[in-house]
């Protein structure tokens, strides 16, 4: 093997000590003061341009600094506090585009814990980027303060570095000591050295050496607070603080810095801690927080939002809620498991253009396989002895998260762990699931919202919220009595009158994944908050049709999550409740006795007697105003409701978020007495996306009949082709786009509508959901679901369409009749130009207008 090129420190008095720099040499220097680091720098910088060496200085720190444009080749600016992922991400980039054989300078590295708050972030920064150096054949100089790190922090550097120095000034005479020199020895290489004139001197007489020894050890004594990780450091700080009754000022100085390094960056959200955050609320969240970071959005929400209402003056909120239990995963637990396994040159392949889909799917499977330190582990099973065998769930809490305009509903995974068998298993299934949510950071969907809303390269850190499950034991199944989804805002009021400022509520019996989720063939109900006892359907023959058939929930026995028939479920008078919950079906009865059958309760699961009966409409809509008013905006929960042994709804708040409303407060004036040729679409209510007034270009159209006669494996090749035209309109402005279709859009049962996954329609402007005489294909009003959030998020105007019923034009002949230029987009899939049309509208001059005010919309030709 070919010997490494040797190159020059700039003091010939270094370069005989280490026999010279080789190139690919990281060199590190630990100083007491950046004075003695820049004394270093400087004649290596002068020595590597007198070479014509390429000379860039990476400029980050707050500290002075060392270098300026005439001294170097390239001076590259960067911001720390963008987050760790962004900071690496642009150092690697600027690596990269380098090339080979560069010289570098960094500031010095501790100052990134102003920014980061943790020495493993540091850690991980220099084990991520000192290789990548090594590999471009460059020489880097880097700092450290003596004593701002842990032993552990510098003991990774040790290990990573090829050059690792001691730096000491002892009033004024500068000492070398050599601790790392990689593929180098001399006899007094690493002695301590004394600078004489240009020269370094090993300290070879023993009493010289004592002396100067005990000047280094006294120098480097340091309490064990010191060498405590910085994050430690500013928590013990933040308890002194806290103990003391007469710092007020400086404990409110202290949730502020605090609230930077473990909340978030957002300024709204920060603003909102600020006031509704003690000292001790973020010392409580340090004692549950496994490793350092951010606790992600998700778990930030519903904080923010408990601590609202306690200190909600005019309602005593602590008799309404029930407690929560829960534990945070640090933010820089994710990049760790990232980078401790190897996969960072992988995330900046997938960081590119041409590899942000493409890598992602191999990162994602090896993601699901990585090994966590013995550190995190040791934290995890303490978590998990905790909570014992009381069911958990593991929930995502990403840092862009739950923010303003940023809900990033569904993207990410959750899991249920029932938490039986032996503390081997449920380890096992608890570290499972979190390799699966940090794999979900990858998966299509979460990378396609991302890329859309423009924060394809912002640091997407993934924390973890782990809750114990709301619920109790009933023989072999865990479960709450209801849980739902609450909005301030309701965005889909179905009937003249209704208010939408009341808010709405989408509740189940049992868990609450079908009522974040589309289920098909069953529905939550869903409750106007100003009309509770109005149901979105008007025949009483259609109560069972449009009600709950399944619950979700934890079979204890089984170890798993599953999903039971609410009439097997309920006749077993496993709920105490039940009066409260369902109601008798007295037609199923009538049926029984008119057959001659043994006529036995058979329920309907529609909470009329909780919502007529009891305060809990009432509360819920007071808690929702309450947090609006708070937030200053509409805002999204989660919930589950158990009641005490008084029969008393206790809340559950497990989530908080910002929810957006674009649209909704303005008005639109809808045209009057237009003939129907010239209207394509016309109803009253069933339509969602406030008021709108938007010229179409393009209508992408499902004929629901055709799409009952196609085949499994059609459907889902038709769901395929809908992803391929919406990807082929590009930017929505440039080609608005309806589409139209039986059933439900992003179904995963394709007898219930279309099955595309979000992604695969996110370029549409207005979806229509089309009632089919065929009774599988209908509309579903999920509003408060995750694919009703992506809707609202990406400003999809939403229509559930009943061409049967009075007062509904829909002109689908009209639209059979126009050209059809799938052959012209999609020549290879005209077999399916029977069922799919693509009309080119723009010469019909076709607007869609809606008013949210009087809850109508029409599509029609002309001006």
């Amino acid at each position: 093997m070919a010997p490494y090129a040797r190159v020059t420190t700039g003091m010939n008095g270094l370069d005989e000590i280490l026999n010279s720099l080789q190139m690919g040499d990281n060199v590190v220097l630990q100083v007491d003061d950046i004075a003695d680091y820049k004394r270093f720098v400087d004649p290596y910088v002068k020595a590597s341009m007198a070479a014509g060496r390429r000379v860039v200085y990476m400029r980050f720190a707050n500290h002075a600094p060392l270098l300026d444009e005439r001294e170097v080749s390239r001076v590259c600016v960067l911001n720390a506090n963008r987050g760790f992922e962004s900071f690496s991400t642009e150092v690697h980039n600027i690596i990269r585009d380098e090339g080979r054989d560069v010289f570098y300078v960094f500031d010095s590295l501790s100052d990134l814990l102003l920014a980061w708050a943790t020495d493993l972030m540091i850690g991980n920064f220099f084990v991520i980027t000192c290789p990548y150096l090594f590999e471009l054949n460059t020489v880097a100089y880097f700092a450290l303060l003596r004593s701002r790190h842990s032993f552990k922090t510098v003991a990774r550097i040790r290990e990573t570095t090829q050059v690792l120095l001691d730096i000491y000034n002892q009033e004024g005479r500068i000492c070398v000591h050599p601790l790392k020199a990689w593929k180098r020895y001399t006899p007094t290489m690493f002695l301590p050295h004394i600078l004489e004139g240009d020269k370094f001197v090993p300290i070879l007489n023993s009493a010289d050496a004592a002396n100067i020894l005990s000047f280094l050890t006294d120098k480097n004594a340091t309490s064990g607070v010191r060498n405590l990780d910085y994050w430690e450091r500013i928590f013990l700080s933040a308890a002194r603080i806290s103990d003391n009754p007469d710092a007020a000022e400086e404990k409110q100085d202290m949730v502020e810095t605090l609230s930077r390094v473990m909340i978030g960056r957002e300024t709204r959200m920060l603003a909102l801690v600020k006031e509704y955050f003690r000292l001790e609320d973020l010392l409580e969240i340090k004692k549950r927080l496994i490793g350092t970071g951010f606790i992600g959005g998700k778990s930030v929400g519903m904080l923010l939002a408990r601590n609202i209402l306690h200190k909600d003056p005019t309602f005593d909120w602590n008799a309404e809620l029930e407690m929560h239990d829960s534990f945070y995963i640090g933010s820089d637990i994710f990049y760790s498991y990232m980078v401790q396994n190897g996969w960072w040159k992988l995330l900046m392949a997938q960081k590119t253009e041409e590899g942000y889909f493409e890598v992602a799917r191999e990162l994602q499977h090896k993601m699901l396989h990585g090994v966590f330190p013995d550190e995190v582990k040791e934290q995890f099973q303490l978590m998990l002895e905790y909570y014992g065998q009381a069911p958990i769930i593991v929930r995502s809490s990403s840092l862009l998260e739950d923010a303003f305009g940023n809900a990033f509903a569904g993207k990410y995974e959750s899991y249920f762990c029932v938490n039986q068998g032996t503390p081997e298993e449920r380890y096992r299934n608890f570290e499972d699931a979190v390799r699966k949510i940090f794999a979900s950071t990858m998966n299509e969907d979460a990378l396609t919202y991302r890329l859309q809303r423009g924060m394809a390269n912002q640091d997407e850190q993934m924390a973890l919220l782990v809750q114990r499950v709301s619920g109790s034991h009933r023989n072999a199944f865990f479960f709450p009595d209801l849980a739902g989804v609450g909005l301030s805002y309701n965005t889909f009021v179905w009937q003249k009158g209704m208010d939408p400022k009341a808010g709405m509520l989408r509740i189940v019996f049992g868990l609450g994944t079908r009522a974040v989720n589309r289920v098909e063939n069953d529905y939550p109900r869903i409750v106007a908050l100003d009309a509770p006892l109005t149901k979105p359907y008007a025949r009483q023959e259609d109560v069972r049709r449009f009600s709950q058939r399944e619950v979700d929930l934890l079979n204890l026995c089984d170890n798993d999550f599953q999903s039971l028939s609410a009439d097997t479920l309920l006749s077993t008078e496993i709920e105490e409740h039940l009066d409260l919950i369902a109601s008798r079906d007295e037609a199923a009865a009538e049926y029984l006795r008119a057959s001659g059958r043994e006529v036995r309760d058979t329920w309907i699961i529609t909470f009329d007697e909780l919502l007529s009966s009891t305060p809990f409409a009432q509360t819920m809509a007071r808690l929702l105003k309450t947090l609006e008013s708070i937030y200053r905006y509409p805002v999204d929960i989660e919930f589950t409701v158990n009641f005490d042994m008084q029969g008393k709804a206790r809340i559950n708040l497990l989530q908080c978020r910002p929810f957006q409303t674009k649209g909704h407060y303005s008005r639109v004036e809808l045209p009057e007495k237009l003939p129907k040729t010239k209207i394509l679409l016309k109803q009253e209510a069933n339509f969602m996306g406030g008021s709108v007034y938007q010229a179409i270009s393009r209508i992408i159209y499902v004929d629901p009949q055709g799409y009952t006669k196609l085949d499994l494996s059609q459907k889902y090749e038709l769901a395929r082709l809908v992803g391929k035209l919406n990807r082929q309109i590009g930017r929505r402005e440039a080609m608005p786009t309806i589409l139209l279709g039986p059933g439900r859009w992003g179904t995963t049962t394709p007898a219930m509508g279309v099955p595309v996954t979000f992604s695969e329609i996110n370029n549409i402007t207005a979806i229509g959901e089309i009632a089919y005489q065929d009774g599988s294909l209908i509309p579903d009003l999920s509003f408060g679901t995750h694919f009703f959030q992506d809707m609202v998020e990406m400003d999809i105007f939403y229509m559930a369409i009943y061409p049967e019923n009075d007062g509904v034009i829909f002109n689908s002949s009209w639209l059979k009749k126009q050209p059809n230029i799938l052959g012209d987009l999609m020549p290879e899939d005209t077999r399916f130009a029977e069922v799919l049309r693509v009309c080119d509208v723009r010469a019909k001059d076709l607007r869609l207008l809606s008013n949210i005010v009087t809850q109508e919309m029409i599509s029609f030709f002309g001006k």
